[in-house]
């Protein structure tokens, strides 16, 4: 399954336009001037992940784009996913940076910065006789998913309410700390599918395309990608908002987005994927 590249303007911030007209870039919110320091679970690829030693992937080279058009420099601070809220609210870092799902549990102790267009999709182990191609498939199955995920609510709801409700065994859900970690998890049968984000399992047929295959043909659960940015912070959320507009308009965003074939929302995709918490 293929993601479409962005062809229209990639960023529509018009949603935000009441809030753009108070918003500055002072860098006073942040903990360090002139910088924008960002927790990040270092093990997702194509998103955040270490290469050489360093970080890299899209989350990685989105943010320093957009801190250079701030006038300021990004560092990102590995952490596992679900440690990134506490660490946000601990003050640990200015923003989380890490693919991170806008969800409306989420935004009740975090504020949320829309910044792309994602979902999920299913792995299975190439040749087996299990091909799920949609979550409706799982009751009755193991399943694996990395742990803190905003999916895991969603197959929890459906296991109670589409798979009990019809007969059907619930789905068994097994959480593991890293997305690598699942799929080595379904390698060795310990599970019998993987549902990731679909940039994520595109990653990951690229790196054992002759082992596993994505078995899902459309997007799971459209939903927004987005920077965690401390509760009442508005300061630093205005100032990333801000940042974004100008961000949108410049090649780079546009060639980044097209390097990593994603999709960054529409006025139409925040006003109909914006969860209210």
């Amino acid at each position: 399954m293929k993601l479409p590249s962005l062809k229209a303007r990639p960023v529509a911030m018009a949603v935000f336009g009441a809030i753009l007209a108070a918003s500055s870039l002072s860098a006073s919110a942040f903990q360090q001037p002139g910088k924008i320091v960002a927790g990040s679970d270092m093990t997702f690829f194509p998103y955040e992940y270490m290469e050489k030693n360093k970080p890299a992937g899209f989350d990685i080279e989105f943010l320093d784009g957009l801190a250079k058009v701030m006038g300021m420099t990004a560092e990102n601070i590995d952490t596992r996913f679900p440690n990134l809220i506490s660490g946000l609210q601990a003050g640990r870092f200015d923003i989380t940076n890490s693919s991170m799902y806008i969800t409306a549990d989420r935004m009740k102790v975090i504020d949320m910065v829309p910044y792309l267009k994602s979902g999920e999709s299913i792995l299975a182990v190439k040749g087996s006789a299990y091909q799920p191609k949609t979550p409706e498939e799982f009751c009755g199955h193991k399943i694996g998913s990395m742990g803190a995920t905003s999916w895991l609510q969603q197959l929890q709801k459906l296991s109670a309410e589409y798979c009990v409700k019809n007969g059907l065994q619930p789905i068994a859900i097994s959480e593991y700390g890293t997305d690598p970690q699942t799929t080595q998890a379904m390698l060795a049968h310990a599970v019998e599918a993987q549902i990731t984000d679909a940039a994520v399992a595109r990653g990951v047929v690229d790196k054992l395309g002759d082992r596993v295959v994505i078995s899902s043909q459309t997007l799971i659960y459209p939903v927004l990608n987005g920077f965690g940015v401390k509760k009442g912070n508005d300061e630093v959320r205005n100032a990333l908002i801000h940042g974004l507009e100008k961000y949108s308009k410049t090649p780079e965003y546009a060639a980044l987005l097209d390097k990593y074939k994603f999709q960054a929302p529409t006025a139409d995709d925040i006003a109909a994927l914006m969860p209210n918490p």
